[in-house]
């Protein structure tokens, strides 16, 4: 079954609190928030913590998943370069991009690893959908992804497209770790320093570069809309 087709709806079972919606107001070294997800999840893994959505943005770095080949790290002096548990392979993070941290519990929901990822594509594509953007999903490439027929076509004569959200998760105890980031207003020529997910034949995009004059808070009061229908009610952390 297609990814497109999988039931992405990942509501909570009846009497499960709501989830914590947590938003950072500044950037988060990336040592601090792997070892905030470590406690976290494990909290909530012990049944001591409710699930949480966390925000943040990094200062600029690169992280290598468990799939990275070191061939696609380009440049490696350009920014830190931190090994993940996370799934996937090398991408770019930094500022002007929104990162969710998902750290939810399947076994309150639905132990299905396929449906989750379906539905935190989801969100992200009800999240561009708000704002007239079109994003899609790849059945060979994890992600969401723009169309730009404004731009040269592939090589294989097909429209060029870009992503605008890489997702890369973990599970622990069927508790999740790491989770999406969206690009809002990155740089994008720190993602020269790679080959972003070892996919080479496409670009990378933002909202701002698609001609969007959006500011992180904006993308934020969207992101939960679009999170609580997929996944149920939040409350302030």
């Amino acid at each position: 079954m297609l990814r497109t087709d999988l039931d992405t709806d990942m509501f909570a079972k009846p009497g499960c609190p709501a989830v914590r919606w947590r938003i950072s107001d500044r950037p988060v070294p990336y040592e601090d928030a792997i070892a905030t997800m470590e406690r976290e999840v494990a909290a909530i893994a012990n049944g001591e913590a409710d699930e949480l959505i966390w925000l943040v943005e990094h200062p600029p770095l690169y992280t290598a998943g468990t799939s990275a080949d070191s061939k696609d790290l380009i440049d490696a002096q350009r920014f830190p370069v931190f090994a993940t548990g996370r799934g996937g392979e090398y991408t770019y993070h930094g500022p002007g991009q929104r990162i969710a941290y998902v750290m939810l519990d399947l076994k309150r929901r639905r132990q299905d690893v396929r449906a989750f990822v379906a539905a935190l594509e989801d969100v992200v594509i009800r999240t561009l959908d708000m704002m007239n953007v079109r994003g899609e999903r790849r059945e060979d490439r994890v992600g969401v992804w723009v169309r730009r027929p404004e731009k040269p076509a592939l090589p294989d004569g097909s429209m060029a497209e870009d992503k605008i959200a890489a997702l890369g998760i973990r599970l622990r105890r069927w508790v999740s770790f790491h989770g999406l980031s969206l690009n809002v207003e990155p740089d994008l020529s720190h993602y020269g320093g790679i080959v972003p997910c070892g996919i080479s034949a496409y670009g990378v995009t933002s909202l701002v570069d698609l001609g969007l004059p959006v500011t992180m808070a904006d993308v934020d009061v969207l992101l939960k809309e679009a999170f609580e229908t997929v996944f149920g009610p939040t409350v302030a952390d």
